[in-house]
């Protein structure tokens, strides 16, 4: 252990996202396990700025790991984007005596970090988002659990759209990033699947189809839709008027973010927690935690932040052919 870390601390940012209390239990217990003193940051760097910072030890994340959202509480913070915001909060932890600092969120937080890099401070992000849209990682803690979420939802939805024998538009999250949305599109079964990737949608073919397989006799027809395309209810009166078949729009929302994590989001961001205060040990500052081909490793928080992630060609290919 290097002697300059002495005190880790940790914070949650952005969105809340199922398996971020893994991650917070898992750094508290790998850095006591080091001989480390760990600090908690309630709500993430607007917590910070007001000098939210407790000690945690062991028994404080007790009985965490299989509770959804944050222990440790989130919130954005618009001071954190000025310069005098980010000295400030550079200034708090040093005041703390934390030598380095876990920042668990998505790619706004790590631009956060970033910064506080820029002013001394120790930084390791590690990937916190339901959206699966940081590019240097494939994957993202929550991710699972929301995709599990809004599949069982739709299938519900799918029973009594079947029953009614009508079109029902689901609107899963996702902000900009299509990624739920084309995972539940392959996995219940959608007719169609909208995604902002695909910079826009031909209705009318969409409405064409959709008579076409009422022809055929076909029951229900299933529509995805990503956040970042939305007008899902307006969507839902032009097809009904256009084909005259009920037509129902229903927006998860936030519903895609609560529950108990799937085992994958404990286990992913378990091992992800305890890399991250593991490279603070080995003196290693300013890097993201991720996950490629069944390895987890570390990228520079400039480089991540640089890269652009798309959807995968052949997984839209599976989708339109299934």
């Amino acid at each position: 252990m290097t002697e300059s870390i002495r005190t880790i601390g940790v914070l949650t940012s952005g969105g809340d996202a199922p398996g971020m209390n893994a991650a917070i239990r898992a750094v508290v217990r790998t850095a006591l396990a080091k001989g480390l003193n760990v600090m908690g940051i309630r709500r993430g760097y607007h917590g910070l700025l007001r000098e939210e910072i407790i000690e945690l030890n062991g028994k404080d994340v007790a009985d965490t790991i299989q509770r959804g959202g944050t222990i440790l509480q989130t919130a954005r913070s618009q001071q954190m984007r000025t310069e005098e915001g980010q000295r400030k909060a550079a200034g708090i932890l040093k005041k703390y005596g934390i030598d380095g600092l876990v920042v668990i969120g998505g790619d706004g937080s790590f631009a956060g970090a970033q910064k506080l890099s820029d002013y001394g401070i120790n930084v390791i992000g590690v990937p916190g988002t339901i959206d699966l849209d940081i590019a240097c990682t494939e994957y993202t803690i929550g991710f699972d659990t929301a995709a599990n979420t809004a599949m069982e939802a739709i299938d519900k939805i799918r029973d009594t759209s079947t029953s009614h024998e009508r079109c029902s538009i689901v609107e899963v999250m996702g902000r900009d990033a299509g990624y739920l949305a084309l995972w539940c599109g392959i996995a219940n079964g959608a007719e169609r699947i909208l995604l902002p990737e695909q910079h826009g949608y031909d209705e009318q073919a969409m409405i064409d189809d959709i008579v076409e397989n009422r022809k055929c006799g076909k029951k229900h027809y299933i529509i995805i839709n990503a956040e970042g395309v939305g007008d899902s209810i307006n969507m839902a009166k032009r097809i009904e008027e256009a084909t005259g078949l009920e037509t129902r729009a229903t927006i998860l929302g936030h519903l895609q973010r609560g529950g108990s994590p799937t085992v994958k989001d404990r286990v992913y961001a378990s091992i992800m927690g305890a890399k991250a205060v593991e490279l603070l040990i080995e003196g290693k500052t300013n890097r993201v935690v991720g996950y490629q081909h069944g390895e987890y490793i570390d990228f520079d928080i400039n480089d991540a932040l640089k890269m652009h992630k798309e959807i995968p060609e052949y997984q839209l290919e599976i989708a339109k052919m299934l």
